[in-house]
């Protein structure tokens, strides 16, 4: 194998004095994705001009996906061959056979092998199907057979929410080789949804080491979103450690890590930019600058100080606004400006610094929901001042939620529903062989085997009642509730449908239906499997379309956050606070969606019932406006308004 040249393209790296590993950042995971499978190409073509094999260590997990999908189409349109290629995957479940839907087997054959002209004895992914005996010599043959091709080219690798790198889970040696590994607690709850249960996911893997790993010519780390940001502050910015693996990627001579904008919060040039040279203010860093300032030194803003200011690196502010006086000030009232106890605007007063207009008043009010229930856990005390308000409020659930109802919930369901009709004397057929079907299936199902229709539609019509229930009790008619079960969703699988036309379409016939006056929508784009960042590219593309239509000036839309992470205060362009009382109104309203209670199937790495999540982003927002210097409230919600014309 030529050592002259590992690769002919490179990733536009940057590096600060913060940064210990070259970063290079994109605006989305798409443009990320393609840059990456074009280095992978020119490495493939090179090694193809000189006559060699290209080795290449491969990831699984959603991060490769998309670079997978464009050397797909590189193969399939632009004619490049893999015939020269020879592949080794970091890791594989134990036990799990090649053939399960959660196999890395499994994975590469549907995402890139059976796709691309890759010789199948050129493919080489951990076996789990190995006796335990077995496994320590097979560990030591998986070494071998990547050193007697002379390493790795090149590498990619996801990264973990606890920093592992393959499966080199926290507390991994430097020095440590393939071998068989306990899973981290955190990587299984991760894992959880591919399995539909988390007492369903191995609790062992085999894994290629991180010496192994670092052994490799070049390597490349995928991160894509915001709730990667803090593990990737850790690797890029923190100290090397072995709890987090990642972070061994500061040793290396030739790694980069890219990422997508969100992924990148929470590097210091993101979130203290004013230190970098060549920075220009603008009205969001001024903000932001202003309530770091304030929350690090735990002083309100209006208590600010010209020292403080110096000594924290922002005497350029003080430059531009002549005193800490003036500044403070006028933060002050910006802040102040964002406070409102009427988010559909006050009738019969001066807006002049209101976020919202007075009127129309009443307004037609649009809350999508990508699921059934996230509506009343992100902006439940706004859902319900609204309809208290007056105001004529819809809620669109954009898909039936069913992939996240638990088959012993659906079970429970048929056999109601049988009894149902069994003690009412209802003799229906139809429904009776629906309902038996659904039995019989869930009686024999598989781990991760797809719902067939009538379970989905099962699981689908739970979380719309429960839907309904919350609407209920929030107070608005049945006719309000729209279930739109976008198709992209109905897979049955947590793996969906790329958006279409029709999805897109549908949200455009509601909205031009009822012409709203206000869209709430959510923005929440932590969400680890993707569907609120589906469901919010699909109302941007819906108000594309109708961006021609006289009415559409009228209407003005708001991004909630509250699931997974909320809103940075600096970001925040409206809060609506909420009383102890409120607030248990809104806990009461989650409470509805009951097959989401004790353990939901897609909870992710927190163990905590969303109303619990819900409730402590709420507070620590309001916790932040008080140490700001503003009135002390129980709870406030949080939104930031998106300007589509």
């Amino acid at each position: 194998m030529s050592t002259t040249q590992t690769h002919i393209y490179s990733l536009p790296g940057e590096q600060n004095m913060y940064e210990k590993i070259p970063v290079s950042i994109f605006a989305s995971s798409e443009d990320a994705s393609k840059a990456i499978a074009r280095e992978i190409a020119d490495l493939v073509l090179h090694k193809q001009s000189l006559g060699e094999q290209a080795i290449l260590g491969l990831a699984t997990g959603s991060s490769p996906k998309k670079t997978y999908a464009e050397l797909v189409r590189l193969h399939k349109e632009e004619g490049l061959s893999f015939r020269n290629v020879v592949t080794f995957n970091l890791d594989e479940y134990y036990p799990m056979e090649p053939d399960a839907l959660q196999s890395y087997v499994f994975f590469m054959r549907k995402h890139l092998f059976d796709q691309v002209d890759i010789p199948e004895e050129n493919w080489n992914v951990p076996d789990g199907t190995l006796e335990e005996s077995q496994i320590p010599a097979y560990c030591e043959a998986y070494e071998a057979k990547i050193a007697s091709y002379g390493g790795l080219d090149l590498q990619l690798l996801g990264i973990g929410k606890t920093g592992h790198i393959g499966f080199n889970e926290p507390g991994s040696s430097k020095s440590s080789r393939t071998r068989r590994i306990t899973l981290d607690e955190q990587t299984r709850i991760a894992a959880a949804s591919d399995f539909f249960s988390l007492n369903k996911v191995p609790r062992k893997a085999i894994t290629m080491g991180v010496s192994t790993i670092m052994k490799s010519q070049r390597i490349i780390l995928m991160a894509w979103g915001e709730g990667k940001a803090s593990v990737i502050h850790q690797a890029v910015e923190g100290e090397v450690s072995e709890k987090i693996p990642a972070s061994y990627l500061q040793s290396h001579p030739n790694a980069v890590i890219a990422m997508d904008e969100g992924a990148a919060t929470g590097l210091v040039r993101y979130e203290l930019p004013w230190l970098f040279e060549g920075f220009t203010w603008t009205e969001e860093s001024i903000r932001k600058a202003v309530v770091s300032l304030a929350l690090k030194i735990d002083r309100p803003i209006l208590k600010l100080t010209d020292k403080d200011y110096n000594d924290n690196g922002l005497s350029s502010l003080l430059v531009r606004y002549g005193s800490a006086y003036e500044l403070n000030i006028e933060i002050f009232n910006k802040f102040q400006h964002t406070i409102t106890g009427w988010p559909g605007g006050k009738p019969h007063a001066d807006d002049t610094h209101r976020p919202e207009r007075k009127a129309p008043y009443p307004k037609r009010v649009i809350i999508f929901s990508p699921h059934p229930d996230d509506d009343i856990i992100s902006m439940g005390g706004t859902f319900i001042r609204l309809v208290d308000q007056g105001h004529d409020v819809h809620v669109a659930y954009q898909t039936s939620g069913n992939i996240a109802v638990a088959d012993d919930e659906a079970y429970r369901f048929a056999d109601f529903v049988q009894d149902f009709n069994r003690g009412f004397g209802i003799n229906n057929e139809a429904a009776q062989k629906v309902f038996e079907e659904a039995k019989t299936y869930l009686d024999q199902k598989e781990i991760g085997q797809p719902d067939i229709s009538s379970v989905r539609k099962i699981k689908g019509l739970i979380r719309r009642g429960e839907a309904r229930a919350t609407c209920r009790f929030v107070g608005i008619p049945d006719e309000n509730a729209h279930f739109l079960d976008l198709p992209f969703y109905e897979t049955g699988m947590v793996e969906k449908k790329p958006l279409g036309d029709e999805d897109i379409q549908i949200i455009v016939d509601l909205i031009r239906e009822i012409k709203p006056h206000q869209i709430y929508a959510a923005g929440d784009l932590a969400d680890p499997h993707g569907t609120h960042k589906v469901c919010l590219d699909a109302i941007f593309a819906a108000l594309d379309r109708l961006r021609s239509e006289s009415w559409i000036s009228d209407c003005w839309v708001w991004l909630y956050r509250g699931a997974w992470h909320e809103w940075g205060i600096h970001e925040i362009e409206m809060a609506v606070p909420m009383s102890p009382d409120e607030l248990m109104r809104k806990r009461l309203g989650i409470f509805k969606h009951q097959s989401q209670k004790d353990g939901a199937v897609f909870q992710g790495t927190d163990k905590r019932e969303f109303w619990q999540r819900a409730e402590e982003r709420n507070r620590n927002t309001a916790k932040k406006y008080d140490q700001l210097g503003f009135a002390e409230y129980e709870a406030i919600e949080a939104f930031v308004r998106y300007h589509f014309l």
